[in-house]
């Protein structure tokens, strides 16, 4: 063997990278001395060393090794001599490409320094020997993903912490937990105070830090101990972990931490507007009142809303505005109007419309009164009607006997009879219909009226201190197909508000007219109340 061995040129490779996969490995100043013993033992030729720091678990990740076969393919070595075949390759792909070298000869030899691999060897020693470097990181790759969801679910953020923050060493990998670094959490917080004010820039608060406080970045093995850079402050500011949560995956799904947090959401929020940014958004629900009730009087589409926020910098906080705007998706139907319309100037024109309806809460409750009191001569009025309509019905059924008698004795034929039928079957189909009618039309108008007036007394102090559910229920009740044209509000009234926008104003100047005394002679109330009973009771036959 050593004779065939010095023969050939080798390549030497070491690697050894950061990733769990090469923990337990050697590193690349041990792995290089001892295969520069193994070489000078065998006699072997080494025509260059390659080094590098990069995982092997994926192909086309490592330039130095492809540099390496790509000059053994062109004649410029014959063999490669590394510590382990897990140093050349923890992919199918890579293995698959020694493999392939090594079994036309291109590859001559490959020496570990446990054994060497030859082109007449069997090829299942080199597979099970790379397979199993594969195998090791597919099951390395199961036990980190369990390991990192096991810390999701309990509320610990993968990786190591952001400034401000330690990781405990303490407990077993996988287990230990975030803690907060005295030294640097308090002047951290500093700099989220001057950002808050909205009075200081990013590198105005950078100086401060590294120049006034002395802030120096937390040690580790590889780098820190430094002043804080710009880079690194703007990662603080963006980063949402110092709120409480933090994300995590290729989907971003959203965590709430388990560490103390360093400022609230609130600021954060206010902190990106400062900043220009949007940051990375958290998942909102935005409820409006109108929506889906208010169209585009040009192309017909539902109006909808957005809410935008603006950092106020004289109070320092955030304030929401709301806009509603047309859709604009019909298609092939162009339409005008591209301006928004402020919550605050839509609401101002529902109060408005709301103010044409509104009646004294006093007028309310005398009508009531009156319509009580009037129930008993309409109950008289109805039984009337209903007595009259049930002698029609007997009749119209005495004549359909009388006509089917007629028709057994053979004193009409089929023609005749049919005919007769027909006719007493419709009269008594409309008399029913008429003794429905006669009993729900008193209690409907009556049920109306009262609906109306108590919309008309309570509406405008519900629609400024209730939901948004009642808010939209009243612009619903309000009128019809409510649109919105140039930025105003149009609305088509109901017809059981029209008595109250003709009749009532003349109503309203003679009560505040009356005296106090006369107030609470039911005459007077009566006769107020008067007119406006007469145009409600002419138009019953409106369909609540």
């Amino acid at each position: 063997m050593n004779q065939v061995a010095n023969k050939l040129r080798y390549f030497i490779y070491a690697r050894k990278s950061s990733e769990s996969e090469d923990r337990q490995v050697q590193s690349i100043d041990d792995q290089l001395n001892r295969l520069k013993l193994r070489a000078n033992d065998l006699g072997l030729e080494v025509k260059k060393i390659y080094t590098e720091s990069k995982s092997a678990k994926k192909p086309n990740n490592r330039p130095l090794f492809d540099e390496m076969l790509r000059r053994i393919e062109e004649r410029e070595a014959d063999g490669i001599l590394c510590w382990h075949i897990n140093r050349l390759s923890r992919n199918p792909i890579d293995s698959g490409r020694l493999s392939w070298m090594l079994q036309q000869g291109i590859l001559k030899s490959i020496q570990t320094v446990e054994r060497e691999h030859l082109p007449d060897d069997n090829v299942l020693l080199f597979n099970v020997e790379s397979g199993m470097a594969n195998q090791y990181i597919l099951d390395l790759k199961k036990a980190v993903k369990r390991g990192t969801d096991s810390k999701l679910i309990k509320g610990w953020r993968p990786g190591s912490a952001p400034e401000g923050y330690l990781n405990s060493k303490i407990k077993e990998r996988g287990e230990n937990d975030i803690l907060v670094d005295e030294e640097r959490f308090p002047l951290i917080r500093k700099m989220w105070d001057l950002l808050l004010t909205g009075s200081y820039s990013t590198p105005q608060i950078l100086n401060i830090a590294n120049n006034q406080w002395g802030y120096k970045v937390r040690k580790t093995k590889r780098k820190g101990g430094g002043p804080l850079s710009r880079t690194a402050i703007y990662k603080i500011f963006t980063n949402p972990f110092y709120a409480g949560i933090f994300y995590w995956g290729r989907d971003k799904t959203l965590y709430e931490g388990k560490h103390k947090r360093m400022i609230t959401l609130e600021e954060y929020d206010v902190a990106q507007k400062i900043l220009g940014r949007k940051g990375k958004q958290r998942p909102k629900t935005h409820h409006f009142a109108f929506t889906g009730a208010i169209h585009c009087a040009e192309c017909g589409c539902l109006y909808t809303a957005v809410e935008k926020e603006k950092f106020i910098k004289s109070t320092g906080k955030i304030k929401n505005f709301t806009y509603y705007f047309c859709t604009r998706r019909r298609k092939g139907v162009k339409c005008s109007q591209k301006k928004t319309v402020p919550k605050e100037k839509l609401e101002l024109q529902i109060e408005q419309e709301i103010e044409k309806y509104t009646i004294l809460p006093e007028f309310l409750h005398w009508a009531i009164e009156i319509l009580k009191e009037g129930k008993d001569q309409q109950n008289a009025d109805k039984n009337t009607i209903y007595e009259t309509q049930q002698k029609a019905m007997t009749q119209a059924q005495t004549e359909l006997d009388e006509l089917t008698k007629m028709r057994y004795r053979l004193l009409i034929d089929d023609e005749t009879f049919l005919k007769e039928k027909k006719d007493i079957q419709t009269k008594i189909s409309q008399i029913k219909q008429k003794l429905g009618e006669s009993e729900s039309k008193s209690e409907k108008w009556l049920e109306l009226t009262e609906r109306t007036f108590k919309f008309a007394a309570y509406a405008r102090k519900a629609f400024a201190t209730e939901g948004l559910e009642l808010r939209r229920e009243i612009l619903r009740t309000l009128g019809r197909n409510p649109v919105i044209r140039g930025e105003k509000l149009i609305i088509e009234p109901n017809e059981w508000f029209v008595p109250i926008i003709k009749e009532y104003p003349a109503i309203q100047a003679s009560y505040l007219r009356l005296e106090p005394a006369k107030m609470g002679d039911f005459k007077n109330k009566t006769e107020l109340l008067g007119s406006v009973s007469t145009r409600w009771r002419g138009r019953r036959d409106l369909n609540p």
